[in-house]
């Protein structure tokens, strides 16, 4: 018989866990909030359910946990029937004291409701208690109709706050897993030197890069990556649009955003060019640096998401380029994409310990360039960059 320990990548510690449960449930205390329900179907904007018994949901297979106040967890996943067809084994489940499986996909709608059924059940002994949801942006509708429908007499509230608050500000184990995230980028990030050159799809040398960020010890994420010759924007493109042949004089962008080892997110984003850089593209990226700084300039504790927002499509318009209308920071941790989101409508201010990635783009309808970095927020505004890559148009 083997280890079976053996096979989890890397777990994050049990006094970790723990640290995580008991701010909760002070929070729980403090709002009368009996049970937490929450349900994730991804690692990249999924990560509630890791968060709280440290395994990912993936594949977009609905897991579903249920986390009492005073109790251990239920969880509820993909499987079979009969006892102990699971997809994790039990020593991986922490703080969950029952487990329950049910063959379900999303695919399937006539066995849409079958999750939503085992919550209805598992929430029994609350069904006339106050029942916080989390995530409800993610949770699908059939589910928490279920659960609404099953549970009359219950009081449901928005509980997505009260977890946001506490799993954006990063613990020192968080932290150092983060910093680990950020090491394997860079050393993706010299790999992609090798990797993109003439005569070779954008897919091709995404899936290179893809497979040295799993050597390094990748668990899930994304590598976007995208040709184009000088003259036009050459923004991120998804697998779907990387078919593009790849030739000398050509402008190359990558992005690399998977996470690391434990799971814990951070990404990067540079600029390639085939040849000798040109000065229109050095100057838009010169432009971009600049963007970045005045976000860091900004970002400490209190400060105000919106303010940021404005500021940085202030100087992009000063500086005659587009302004930002996606999210171009945000934190990150266990999802690729975590708040605070720094645009106007974002409520939560900036803490210390938060994991922000600042990615602003300098963009016209003739070029499109950016730099993309995380940071720490510090007592007095951001650490040094977390990434060591330089930020430059590499010239290949």
């Amino acid at each position: 018989m083997f280890d079976q320990r053996e096979t989890i990548t890397e777990s994050i510690s049990t006094g970790e866990l723990e640290r995580r449960w008991k701010a909760v449930r002070e929070r729980m205390k403090e709002e009368a909030i009996d049970v937490l329900l929450m349900q994730n179907n991804n690692e990249w904007t999924g990560g509630y359910v890791k968060w709280f018994t440290d395994i990912p949901a993936k594949n977009a297979s609905p897991y579903t946990v249920i986390f009492p106040i005073d109790d251990e967890m239920t969880t509820i996943m993909h499987g079979g029937k009969q006892a102990g067809d699971f997809n994790a084994p039990d020593w991986s489940m922490r703080g969950v004291r029952r487990r329950l499986t049910a063959p379900y996909f999303p695919s399937l709608c006539y066995t849409s409701t079958f999750d939503g059924e085992l919550a209805v059940d598992a929430l029994k002994d609350w069904k006339k208690g106050k029942i916080g949801i989390v995530g409800k942006g993610v949770m699908p509708a059939v589910f928490y109709e279920c659960v609404r429908n099953g549970l009359t007499e219950a009081t449901i509230v928005d509980a997505t706050d009260l977890v946001d608050e506490i799993k954006a500000i990063k613990s020192d184990e968080e932290i150092e897993l983060i910093k680990r995230t950020a090491a394997l980028q860079d050393e993706a990030m010299e790999y992609a030197k090798k990797a993109i050159r003439p005569g070779r799809k954008d897919s091709e040398i995404v899936a290179d890069i893809i497979h040295k960020t799993v050597d390094l010890g990748a668990e899930d994420g994304s590598v976007m990556g995208s040709s184009g010759p000088l003259g036009t924007p050459v923004g991120l493109r998804r697998r779907h649009f990387q078919n593009r042949m790849v030739r000398e004089g050509d402008q190359f962008t990558l992005m690399i955003e998977v996470n690391g080892p434990g799971g814990m997110y951070v990404e990067i984003g540079r600029t390639f060019f085939l040849g000798d850089v040109p000065p229109e593209l050095e100057d838009a990226h010169e432009t971009a640096k600049e963007a970045q700084r005045v976000t860091l300039k900004l970002l400490k504790p209190g400060a105000d998401p919106g303010e940021m927002w404005r500021a940085n499509n202030q100087f992009l318009a000063g500086k005659g380029f587009l302004p930002e209308t996606r999210i171009y920071a945000h934190g990150q941790g266990y999802d690729l994409v975590e708040r605070p989101g720094i645009r106007e409508e974002e409520r939560m201010k900036v803490k210390e310990r938060m994991n922000i990635t600042v990615h602003p783009t300098a963009a016209t309808n003739k070029v499109w360039v950016w730099v993309c970095d995380n940071y720490l927020i510090t007592d007095s505004g951001v650490s040094p960059c977390l990434h060591k890559t330089p930020q430059e148009v590499f010239p290949l």
